[in-house]
């Protein structure tokens, strides 16, 4: 009976080895639940073109607070860095009273403070500007921010690089929330993190916008985008709006529609072409989360579109399929705050792949992966 057992837990013991190993090695310089997904034909207006992504299944993202709804009801707070008021979660027992705090000008180009004193965790996604204070800046890197958090830095880059100056050392809401950067801007802040490279990239585009609303013959939005540096305002901007529209409208409607016929076959994201070139996949972990953001993340496709001028052939279905499904890499770079989230960056042949994972009560699970090829 002793040798039975005995034999017994060494099986286990084996099959039990087995099992974690093999996962681990599906987990090693990987990104996981890949094969979860699959590419739908696609949605093509001008030189873009977007594959619709469905999931075998999705998890319960309701309790997430987006960045453009916690600084819409002021439950987000975003300051410079030097400013002590922004590191400190207001506790005033009278909520119609404003605390006074001092102000120190220790400002960073590339750190910020948020505070969020909402119920719900804050889900932030690398890409997303936000607007005011001594510069915008875009937001390099995914991650949650815990409900009722004390003070955080957070990591930005600059993407105007001609101020440093502002009535406020305060980020605010307003038309220019909604910004999210073209992924040429976003790969250079997530990717290369490196100052120099994102204005660079800024630069390029901005002045190819430029360019373009020039050629239409609009001297008073000429005037406009060449009096500012924000890459916020100039995306703003009417003329531009005009441009982006026509090729975002289009893709966006269908797409609507698209993500309303295929709720129930889990649709949480896409795969994205331009001039016959993948360039780029987000994926989210629902419907109801790739909703929210998909109006600002089909304008920042078309704004790379439209700057991008260049003929290609189309890409195939299979070829999307191909791209969302390799995401296995040479380099693996891990970042986690323990009970939080856990930030993952894969770095593979011609690609890099970054999953965010929240690591919250009852949640465990991949809230966005995002790809890019190099």
């Amino acid at each position: 009976m002793t040798t039975r057992l005995f034999l017994g837990f060494v099986i286990l013991t084996i099959v039990v080895g087995w099992v974690v190993g093999a996962e681990y090695q599906a987990q090693a310089g990987e990104v996981g639940g890949t094969t979860d997904y699959k590419v739908l034909p696609p949605i093509r207006h001008g030189n873009l073109t977007v594959f619709p992504v469905v999931a075998s299944s999705t998890h319960d993202t309701k309790e997430f607070l987006t960045l453009d709804e916690g600084l819409k009801s002021g439950e987000v707070e975003v300051t410079e860095s030097g400013n002590v008021r922004g590191m400190i979660r207001p506790r005033h027992p009278n909520a119609n009273v404003e605390p006074q705090y001092p102000v120190h000008d220790g400002a960073q180009v590339n750190k910020l403070v948020l505070v969020n004193n909402s119920k719900r965790p804050l889900l932030l996604l690398a890409g997303e500007i936000v607007t005011g204070g001594k510069q915008d800046r875009v937001i390099g890197k995914d991650r949650i921010v815990p409900s009722e958090s004390d003070s955080i830095d957070l990591d930005v880059f600059c993407v105007e690089p001609g101020r440093w100056v502002g009535p406020s050392a305060k980020f605010v809401p307003g038309a220019a929330s909604s910004v999210m950067a073209a992924p040429s801007v976003r790969g250079s802040a997530m990717a290369d993190k490196n100052q120099q490279k994102v204005w660079d990239q800024v630069g390029r585009s901005t002045q190819t916008v430029t360019v373009e609303v020039e050629a239409a013959g609009v001297p008073t939005a000429t005037r406009e985008l060449s009096n500012t540096t924000s890459y916020a305002k100039v995306m703003q901007n009417n003329e531009v709006q005009t441009k982006v529209d026509s090729v975002a409208r289009p893709i966006e409607q269908q797409y609507e529609s698209t993500i309303k016929q295929l709720r129930e076959k889990n649709a949480v994201g896409v795969v994205v072409a331009v001039n016959g070139q993948i360039v780029w996949a987000d994926i989210f972990a629902s419907t109801s989360l790739l909703e929210k953001y998909w109006p600002k993340l089909v304008r920042s496709y078309a704004t790379d579109a439209i700057v991008t001028r260049a003929k290609g052939g189309q890409p195939s279905e299979a070829a999307a399929q191909a791209f969302l499904s390799d995401l296995h890499g040479r380099h693996e770079t891990i970042d986690s705050e323990p009970g939080v989230y856990r930030h993952t960056e894969v770095a593979g042949d011609g690609f890099k792949a970054f999953e965010l994972t929240s690591l919250l009560p009852k949640t465990n699970f991949s809230v966005h992966v995002a790809k890019m090829a190099e």
